[in-house]
């Protein structure tokens, strides 16, 4: 028997305390208050990089070519480039991903609980919309009018969190809804206001890149990184076309599955027969590799199949996309040169003032609006658990614009002026609504919630 079940080694305390480490580490990445706190960080580096004397060296460092080539051919993008263009793309992935799974089984699913969501969240796109117009229109500054009707997704649920349990799970499922549906409309947005004459070529180099998608997804293909040639077809493709090709992401995530390919058993069935089989054939003396590599090559396929592509897609990527991605997106892009934004001329001023007052108050008002309208009319209810009280923290929440609000700006003002201070105005916006939501969350739930939920 001890020959068959020798007695484990004792583990070195540098071992346990290094996954102690990185269990802790694993658990603290998770907290979604972290990844909006690590994005702010990183938007005050900018800043701070922008406006101190090494202030040239921002602009030269997002702006160095790095040449990438094979053989006679290379191109030589500048790091900007690459950050907005480049790995923006794994950033739409997720949101593709995210959309597509919510229309799978969560808020999109159908109409009934998509109606909400989808009224407050189209209440939140016109309302900032057409105060940003009454500030800008008929000026060279109205073509920003879609800077301000975004919502950045990461940051509002992250100061979310920062509230705390008091907050009901229902307006928290709201948040997340309006601002899946909020990236769909700015994704429309994007494609139909900020695209040049489509290149018609460019859409078949696209769509073979979808077609070989398509093909490897019939094919039960299931590892990530047969999707990368793809991948990378369908984005230049749409560099070709003349739409921006961070597009392609939200393509490929809503192309996902949704569901495990099919198999000839169950993947729990497959994990339960391959355990046993290696428990049988490891209890025998002599077990080699070989003896155990089928196996073992079957128990890493089935533990893959366990979850559907589209939730390995966000699992696999968001540590990256939410702690790489999205803050050297924000470290490129929040660098402000105060010295370079002068609101005292007349455009840039009706920019800054403009999108102020679009995020922090078109925001909460047209979501707000927009549902009072929809439950009067009994079109929809309140979900259960949430309050008009509720309504309005998301409404504040949903006017944290950051990462797309930034984005947009970046292809509608061709100013540098205007750029910069539509750029300041979003910083200013998405931290004046952060606090304002923080304030109202406190005040509204951190001592009547709990009375409410008990019988009020």
């Amino acid at each position: 028997m001890s020959d068959r079940n020798p007695t484990p080694p004792p583990i070195p305390r540098p071992q346990i305390l290094t996954e102690r480490a990185l269990s802790a580490l694993e658990r603290f990445f998770h907290i979604e208050a972290v990844s909006g706190i690590v994005l702010l960080l990183a938007a005050i580096a900018a800043l701070i990089w922008a406006n101190s004397p090494a202030a040239d060296s921002y602009e030269h460092f997002w702006h160095t070519q790095v040449t990438l080539g094979i053989g006679a051919y290379s191109v030589s993008p500048s790091l900007h480039f690459l950050v907005n263009d480049g790995l923006m793309t794994i950033f739409f992935l997720v949101v593709g991903a995210e959309i597509r799974q919510e229309i799978k089984d969560g808020a999109l699913a159908n109409l009934r609980l998509a109606t909400l969501p989808l009224g407050a969240a189209l209440g939140g796109v016109l309302m900032p919309a057409a105060l940003y117009l009454a500030f800008n229109h008929g000026s060279v500054a109205s073509t920003g009018w879609a800077v301000p009707t975004a919502t950045d997704i990461a940051f509002a649920v992250g100061v979310l969190a920062l509230l705390g349990k008091s907050i009901p799970s229902g307006v928290r499922v709201l948040l997340l809804a309006l601002a899946i549906i909020d990236d769909i409309v700015a994704i429309l947005i994007i494609a139909v206001f900020y695209t040049a004459s489509l290149d018609y070529l460019g859409l078949l180099v696209a769509a073979v890149g979808v077609l070989l998608v398509l093909v490897l997804q019939r094919m039960g293909v299931g590892k990530a990184y047969a999707y990368i040639v793809p991948g990378a077809i369908v984005w230049f493709g749409l560099l070709k076309t003349g739409v921006h090709p961070t597009l392609a992401g939200v393509l490929l995530g809503l192309m996902t599955p949704v569901v495990s390919k099919p198999m000839t058993e169950r993947p729990l069935d497959t994990l339960q027969r391959t355990l046993h089989e290696l428990v049988d054939r490891f209890s025998h003396r002599g077990a080699d590799a070989q003896a155990v590599a089928e196996p073992l090559k079957q128990l890493r396929h089935a533990q893959r199949e366990v979850l559907p592509p589209v939730q390995r897609v966000q699992m696999g990527l968001h540590p990256w996309v939410a702690y790489v991605i999205m803050p050297l997106f924000a470290l490129a892009n929040a660098g402000v040169s105060l010295s370079g934004v002068d609101l005292g001329e007349s455009v840039p001023q009706h920019v800054f003032l403009g999108v102020m007052l679009a995020l922090v108050l078109g925001k909460p008002l047209g979501v707000l609006l927009a549902s009072v309208v929809l439950v009067k009319l009994k079109v929809c209810a309140l979900p259960e658990g949430v309050t008009w009280r509720g309504v309005t923290l998301v409404g504040l929440l949903a006017g944290i614009g950051f990462t797309m609000s930034i984005f947009i700006a970046a292809l509608a003002f061709a100013d540098p002026a205007l750029l910069s201070a539509a750029k300041l105005s979003v910083l200013a916006a998405s931290t004046l609504a952060a606090v304002l939501g923080v304030c109202w969350g406190k005040a509204t739930f951190g001592k009547t919630y709990a009375a409410q939920r008990n019988g009020a």
